[in-house]
């Protein structure tokens, strides 16, 4: 596949190049023997500029937390690279990869589980301090004390445990533990997922402005389509593995081009009752990522299936304005459609 390029003038700072995991499936206990792979990731490249958000959707299963882990290198890929300013991450030995660690942090999806609730909120948020070595005794503590507030919290929370707060809260305390190192790049997995709607609405509204008082980068990792809308500059859509679709988030909601985008975005519902949409029903279940099918992926749900898109796999192209999709029926930019 070829590399996703940005625009010249904008300076990336992660660059995700063909990468690829594949989690083998074994058999027998003894002399086990690999019989399989689960292909969560196969061929995925995508750039993050500095500053941006890039929001990665899809449904469950498609593989875009994996991509968020091997980004964080939580997991190991089996092959492709990801560059974080002009460092690949998969060949930096141990230390430098946790001296990296500080300038790359997650914010986990479940606010309720990602908390010891044996540590107080200082001790978690004072953690990742101590462990890199940023500040000590008293020094933590009034470092501690201002990113609570930073958050929304009140530095007295800090004496506090996980179980002593709400959902929203706890989310909170997880975006505070993930600034307490003074990040560059925050991946965010499906951190609004868990919450009312109408604390994901502060939640996002939190990381808004936490993006443009800290100059953070985000990589928001999400389902939802609405809520993907309000902050990203730039939408990637996955599908069993690999990404279908890439363009700006304006451009992507005015004129989706891959079918699969095309039903998600006709399921989101319109608060104007008098709006009729057209609902895109897609047949059948997502194939299994252990035996995905030959060619175009979605061909097994597309109501707009062809020949080819059982034979052969679309190029991830450019259609013009730096919009990508991977699609028999979207022709690249300046060829001619048969």
């Amino acid at each position: 596949m070829t590399a996703v390029n940005q625009v010249a003038q904008q300076e990336n700072l992660l660059e995700v190049r063909d990468l690829v995991k594949h989690f083998p499936i074994r058999q027998g206990i003894i002399f086990s023997k690999q019989v399989g792979a689960v292909q969560a990731v196969d061929g995925v490249s995508f750039d993050i500029l500095k500053g941006e958000t890039l929001g990665l959707v899809g449904e469950s299963g498609c593989g875009k937390t994996t991509v968020g882990r091997l980004i964080l290198r939580l997991l190991e890929p089996t092959s492709g690279n990801i560059i974080f300013d002009g460092k690949n991450i998969p060949q930096l030995p141990k230390d430098e990869m946790r001296e990296l660690r500080k300038e790359i942090q997650i914010i986990f999806q479940d606010p309720y589980g990602s908390l010891n609730p044996r540590m107080t909120v200082g001790d978690i948020i004072g953690e990742p301090l101590y462990i890199h070595k940023l500040a000590r005794g008293a020094e933590r503590e009034k470092r501690v004390r201002e990113i609570l507030e930073t958050v929304g919290l009140s530095a007295f929370h800090a004496r506090r445990f996980p179980h002593e707060f709400s959902g929203g809260q706890r989310q909170r305390i997880g975006i505070a533990r993930a600034l307490a190192v003074n990040p560059r790049l925050i991946i965010a997995d499906e951190p609004v997922s868990a919450l009312d709607v109408s604390i994901q609405a502060q939640v996002i509204n939190l990381l808004q402005d936490l993006q443009e008082e800290f100059g953070l980068t985000y990589l928001f990792i999400a389902h939802d389509l609405s809520v993907v809308k309000h902050i990203s500059d730039r939408v990637a859509v996955m599908y069993l593995g690999k990404i279908v679709e890439l363009t700006d988030k304006e451009e992507l909601y005015r004129n989706p081009k891959h079918p699969y985008t095309q039903a998600l975005l006709s399921a989101i519902p319109e608060a104007d009752p008098t709006i009729k949409k057209e609902r895109i029903i897609l047949k059948g279940d997502v194939p299994s990522p252990i035996n995905p099918p030959s060619g175009c992926r979605f061909h097994t749900r597309c109501p707009k299936v062809m020949d080819i898109c059982r034979v052969q796999e679309p190029e991830f192209v450019d259609t013009g304005d730096g919009h990508y999709v991977a699609c028999h029926l979207v022709p690249a930019a300046g060829a001619e459609k048969n």
